[in-house]
């Protein structure tokens, strides 16, 4: 064994998942930067290793989070005899929520998100972020300020951040904006990249920090700026929307730009692999077919989705197609990844009345997920896990009632379906354990600020 081997920081596993099966036993070498430098089923000789009773699965892609509005999660949730509270109403909410935070708030609230994130078994987020300006709606010294602070909070987590500022420009389709979303404004193509171009400096040089870029939605922002911002905007980074989330989005669309909104994505842009269209719940059978085709990645939010009264998103309709999806948190009412997967499922099976909505349930939904969660952060790693890569990981424990009554060929199906993040050991990110029997190494920290910014909010 070569002097190199022998300084590295040895795990071994009782397994390790990759795309196609289990590696068991799994033993994995990292040097001092958590990069993997052995991946073998064969034990190496002669070194310590840290011996795992878990099963170690790729850290979990979060493809679409808002963090300020951790702040409100769960607090909107009153529903008063005789209202009429949906999508439109919590809209409300969500916009005093965005108006009341200042910057420091916002990194200590995004900082406990990401914490409870990494607990869950995420180790990536998309951040797609348009609480740009102050409160009056002026923009910072540094126009890049509010999306340096999720930097910094995910710097503070542990967790790996993919920065997406978003052009936010309209209050509607071919409506000013309104008061109350003047802190998310970039009025022109150019004020938008200027942001974009700041953003990029605050990501710049940061190892475990990417960038990507957005519009926010077909109705926040002219179509013709839609078009030119996708073909001017940086080519080799993640493009991410929202669209056809709400029927009356999609209402809207039909009545002023003549088509659905997936529809005109479709026939106006070179919809492909790059594009993450978050949501995407209400498709007709061409739009479904079509979108799959695109290779397009459909970025679907399970709990706010349910929480949000949006719809199902047609799955098994797409999967049929050989579509790709990911998952994300979005408003984050659900922040437990194994739970979003088992429910888009389920959603599949209460429609369809069957069980086998799609073959390999289990394997599908991981595969899909870690695969194109990656391409919605920027990621082009392939396999699960490589020797070159870091080591992320979320491991559960091997001694877990449902998981210690399973083979090796229901093991995945175990986790996906009756796994809960109790059952998690720990969470890795290159190589370190961030989180351990269900504790993040720096929660008191984190907690200590976030309970400060929460009481201040509280305040107004």
């Amino acid at each position: 064994m070569s002097a190199a081997t022998e300084s590295l920081k040895y795990f071994s596993f009782r397994a390790l998942l990759q795309q196609h099966g289990w590696i068991s036993p799994a033993y994995v070498g990292v040097d001092h930067q958590g990069i993997i430098q052995y991946l073998s089923n064969e034990s190496p000789r002669g070194v310590a290793i840290e011996s795992v009773n878990g099963y170690a699965l790729p850290g979990f892609q979060n493809a679409h989070s808002h963090a300020f509005q951790y702040a409100m999660a769960g607090m909107a949730e009153q529903h008063p005899v005789g209202t009429n509270d949906d999508f439109w109403s919590w809209r409300e909410a969500m916009y005093q929520c965005a108006l009341s935070m200042d910057p420091e708030q916002m990194e200590s609230i995004a900082a406990m998100l990401y914490a409870e994130m990494l607990r869950k078994g995420y180790t990536s987020v998309a951040e797609f972020h348009y609480l740009h300006h102050d409160k009056d709606g002026k923009p910072y010294d540094n126009l890049a300020e509010m999306g340096e602070r999720l930097v910094s909070a995910a710097d503070t987590a542990g967790i790996k951040i993919t920065l997406i500022p978003v052009f936010y420009q309209k209050g509607g389709f071919g409506k000013p904006f309104q008061t109350r979303q003047r802190r998310f404004i970039s009025k022109t193509i150019e004020e938008y990249f200027h942001l974009l171009d700041d953003s990029a400096h605050v990501v710049a040089n940061k190892k475990n920090a990417r960038l990507g870029f957005s519009v926010h939605s077909l109705r926040a922002v002219d179509a013709a700026d839609i078009i030119q911002t996708w073909q001017q905007g940086p080519a080799t980074l993640p493009f991410h929307l929202h669209a056809a989330e709400q029927l009356k989005e999609v209402e809207d669309s039909i009545a002023y730009l003549k088509q659905r909104p997936i529809e005109w994505l479709l026939d106006h842009l070179s919809v492909d692999e790059r594009f993450n269209i978050v949501h995407c719940t209400h498709m007709t059978d061409s739009e479904t077919k079509r979108l799959a085709l695109s290779k397009a990645n459909a970025v679907l939010c399970p709990g706010t989705e349910g929480n949000l009264g949006d719809g199902i998103f047609r799955l098994t309709d797409f999967s049929t197609h050989g579509g790709n999806l990911s998952i994300g948190t979005d408003s984050h009412i659900s922040l437990n990844p194994i739970e979003d997967l088992r429910w888009l499922d389920y959603a599949q099976r209460f429609t369809s009345h069957k069980r086998n909505t799609f073959d390999d349930g289990a394997r599908v939904l991981i595969n899909q997920s870690i695969r194109n969660g990656r391409n919605a952060m920027g990621c082009r790693q392939k396999e699960f896990f490589e020797v070159g890569s870091s080591l992320d990981a979320v491991v559960y424990n091997g001694s877990s009632p449902t998981l210690l009554q399973s083979n090796q060929n229901s093991l995945l199906s175990s986790i996906v379906y009756t796994a809960d993040p109790s059952d998690i050991l720990g969470t890795l990110v290159n190589g370190t354990w961030l989180v351990k029997e269900n504790h993040h190494r720096s929660i008191d920290m984190i907690r200590t600020k976030f309970q400060q910014a929460v009481t201040e909010l509280g305040k107004h």
